[in-house]
């Protein structure tokens, strides 16, 4: 299919369905048609049907002038049996028949002329079609009333309705037109439809739609099928895609006749049946396998993107990690160079040590939490301040610490604070010349 190289699968699909449902076998026809309607394929059927019948569209176009098309039923390959009324037999009969030859001859021209006459005069309202539906329930009303309910089971829905039904559902379809003024059409509802044989044939083996040919659903259906003689039968089927009419019955016909003459047509049309069953249960096997292998596409491609999207999430938490722990470590670095900026600083800061033997001087020995020792000598009226910093830029000192004395065990306040920028001294600390002191780790 070239014409659908540019369709998604979900247009081609419907194009598919399409062309199976109306029978139209030009692609670009039917894609033409999908496209105005949007890809609306129910309202796009629909509209088809009602283009071939006559009706009104129902995709918002302006209304038109009732009229009657051809139907979609061309009498290709028919059957056409017409029965002719039954000949008199025996001398009385055949009296009986000659003489009332002329009245019957005088009747049906009178007829014929009143009939042309009244049409001249008076348009016939049955061309306009308003309600088929209500056309063929009134009629079956009317034949319950006048025949009785011994009968098959009349299709009540319009004549489109009934071929949509028999296409989708791959029937036969037997319609009946009913000459109300025919003079063989009570004979035979009475005798040939009201015949048991005849009423359990047709319900189980096809869909069977009657009218009236004096309502305007049934003259429509009476000018596309172009019956001759009442009464009237057509049996249509599926052939080729297209519902077509495979044989007309006309004139009286006995129950038994009936019977056998649809039992043969349906036998030689049963093929084309079975073909399009056949057709069908083939493209429903293959839509059904794609719908499988789209189903399976799609749950494969969410397991795939559930996966994917599981390891973007590790990854990102990976990510953050690594970032978070490269924060700690920048952190780390810049609070080391920090300290050892300020460490540079308070070096600069402390006084420059006494000489041995000063006077003034005190000697101080810190015992660091490793157990390293160091020493030196401070004046007793410098701060406290310096004995912190010379313990703070040691390499091994703790980060967080306080200084304490062992007996009697006090802490030195010798670190600065806001409050006291400026600790108290040696001497006010109560240190002699020789100090042993302590450094605790305040984290340990």
């Amino acid at each position: 299919m070239a014409e659908a190289e540019d369709l998604t699968p979900d247009q081609t699909e419907k194009l598919i369905q399409f062309q199976d449902l109306t029978g139209i076998e030009e692609i670009d026809r039917c894609r033409q048609t999908l496209e105005r309607h949007n890809w609306d394929i129910e309202v796009a059927v629909q509209d088809t049907f009602n283009e071939q019948e006559g009706r009104q569209s129902v995709f918002n176009e302006p209304p038109e002038e009732p009229r009657t098309p051809p139907m979609n039923l061309e009498p290709t390959d028919q059957r056409i049996f017409t029965v002719q009324a039954q000949q008199p037999q025996g001398i009385v009969q055949w009296g009986y028949y000659i003489i009332t030859l002329p009245f019957r001859f005088v009747y049906t021209t009178l007829l014929d002329i009143i009939r042309f006459a009244f049409q001249i005069l008076r348009p016939d309202p049955r061309r306009n079609v308003t309600d088929p539906v209500g056309d063929v329930v009134r009629f079956l009303q009317t034949y319950n009333e006048k025949y009785g309910e011994n009968h098959p089971v009349f299709y009540q829905g319009s004549y489109s309705q009934a071929l949509n039904d028999a296409k989708t559902e791959l029937r036969f379809l037997l319609v009946y037109l009913h000459g109300m003024d025919h003079q063989d059409s009570d004979r035979f509802c009475r005798n040939t439809l009201g015949n048991e044989d005849v009423v359990n044939f047709i319900n189980t083996s096809m869909l069977f739609w009657a009218c009236d040919t004096n309502s305007p659903e049934g003259y429509r259906v009476s000018q596309a099928l172009r019956e001759n003689t009442y009464p009237f039968l057509a049996l249509i089927v599926l052939r080729q895609n297209k519902m077509t009419v495979v044989a007309r019955i006309e004139g009286p016909i006995e129950g038994e006749e009936l019977i056998h003459r649809l039992r043969a047509i349906m036998g030689e049309n049963e093929a084309s049946l079975v073909a399009a069953r056949a057709d069908r249960d083939e493209r429903s096997f293959n839509q059904s396998l794609r719908q499988q292998q789209d189903e399976a596409y799609l749950e494969s491609l969410r397991q795939d993107q559930e996966k994917e999207r599981k390891k973007r999430e590790e990854r990102e938490l990976i990510e953050a990690e690594e970032a978070k722990q490269r924060q700690k470590i920048e952190a780390h670095k810049q609070m080391l160079q920090e300290r050892e900026n300020r460490k540079e600083e308070l070096k600069n800061e402390i006084p420059p040590e006494p000489e041995n033997g000063h006077a003034e001087s005190v000697r101080v020995v810190l015992k660091l939490p490793n157990g390293t020792r160091i020493e030196r000598r401070f004046l007793k009226s410098q701060s406290l301040k310096y004995l912190y910093y010379f313990t703070f830029c040691h390499e091994d000192c703790p980060d967080d610490f306080h200084i304490v004395t062992n007996f009697p065990r006090k802490t030195l306040p010798c670190e600065p604070t806001i409050e006291y920028p400026e600790p108290i001294t040696f001497e006010e600390a109560g240190l002699g010349k020789n100090e042993m002191l302590f450094v605790q780790d305040n984290e340990s």
